[in-house]
């Protein structure tokens, strides 16, 4: 089978790599209909962070049951199924309270496994799944593959979106502020405005996302940043700052703009993967009494909250998807993102 593997800074391939097989009864084994590039996967892209090389990539996809374990029975062959950007029991005390991503017996595409087999990355034609039972949402079919698109959107950036916006509060009549127009940035927006938020101001400079995030319910677009930025989100809400921040990007600076940004007594939710090194300013915090609260979205705990909303057209954050490619030109999808001429790409693999 094919799969896309990352050599180094700026080299990605499609590769011949072995069949997944199954290791454990809780196995699975999904052939992808769908997988995209995650602004998490430029990190390696862009040569940030240690990569191991050659490594397989990739970790939001969905697609349909093959085979399962002889200990699976949550899900069948023929499922059509979505994987979030992790793998987990849902049975453990931290799935149960919400929090999947620190499953007790869970692990990450790409890594190693707790029986120490490799798991496979989801940029490719096939995919073992560990904890088959709690990793995999079940959709129910038939499935119009028109869906497909906003389907792979709750592996990862509309949940993640969504859990900005909760860890922020966001609440009917809430005033909201998203710090970041990339595909979860507009997410948050999407799921803001979802939520019952007044007024969302998305800050961006690109016209095609200002577009979008207007589209998803942003009321207000701020493209100035740093210290100028934040006059001007103030200027929006009687001088003080909105109700509410969604920091959606990772950097030092990108946090600084949301925090500074809320009002006192507000609340940053954040999701963007720290790369920047931000350190939180526990005195301005205390001063202003300003709450920041969010992390790594457990985004397979809000699949069932969402995904009613996604079979019945009421929500539709598919529309990220600006570029879509076969998997042969899963090289074109990473470039076009890193350049910023797609918010997120998406890699059609087979049919549903």
């Amino acid at each position: 089978m094919r799969a896309t593997v990352i050599h180094g800074e700026g080299d990605v391939r499609l590769e011949e790599v072995a069949d997944p097989v199954l290791h454990s009864g809780r196995d699975a084994i999904v052939r992808v209909v769908a997988a995209c590039v995650c602004g998490s996967d430029l990190w390696p892209y862009r040569g940030v962070g240690n990569a191991p090389e050659p490594k397989r990539i990739g970790h939001e996809f969905v697609g349909v049951v093959e085979a399962v374990g002889d200990d699976v029975s949550e899900v069948a062959v023929g499922d059509f199924v979505i994987a979030p950007f992790y793998d987990c029991d849902m049975t453990c005390a931290n799935c149960v309270n919400g929090v999947s991503t620190s499953c007790l017996d869970g692990g990450w595409w790409g890594a190693d496994d707790r029986e120490g087999h490799l798991a496979d990355g989801g940029q490719g034609e096939r995919v073992r799944v560990p904890h088959a039972d709690g990793t995999l949402a079940v959709v129910p079919g038939p499935v119009d593959p028109a869906l497909v698109p906003h389907l792979l959107t709750l592996s990862d950036v509309m949940g993640t979106g969504h859990h900005a916006a909760v860890s922020a509060g966001v609440r009917e009549g809430s005033t909201v502020v998203v710090v970041g127009d990339g595909a979860v940035g507009l997410c948050g927006v999407l799921a803001s405005a979802r939520l019952g938020a007044a007024r969302i101001v998305i800050m961006s400079r690109n016209p095609a996302r200002q577009a979008l995030a207007r589209e998803f319910g942003a009321t207000d677009v701020v493209e100035l940043r740093g210290d100028e930025g934040i006059a001007a989100v103030k200027e929006l809400f009687d001088g003080i700052g909105p109700d509410a921040v969604l920091e959606c990007v990772g950097t030092r600076e990108s946090m600084e703009q949301a925090i500074r940004s809320a009002r006192p007594g507000g609340q940053v939710g954040y999701v963007g993967v720290p790369k920047g090194g931000a350190e939180l300013p526990i005195g301005e915090l205390f001063g202003r009494n300003v709450n920041v609260a969010g992390g790594v979205a457990p985004v397979r705990n809000y699949i069932a909250e969402l995904l009613p909303e996604v079979l019945d057209g009421s929500l539709q954050p598919g529309r990220v998807f600006d570029l879509e490619l076969p998997l042969d030109e899963v090289a074109e999808a990473y470039l076009a993102m890193h350049e910023r001429r797609a918010i997120k790409s998406l890699l059609r693999v087979s049919e549903v």
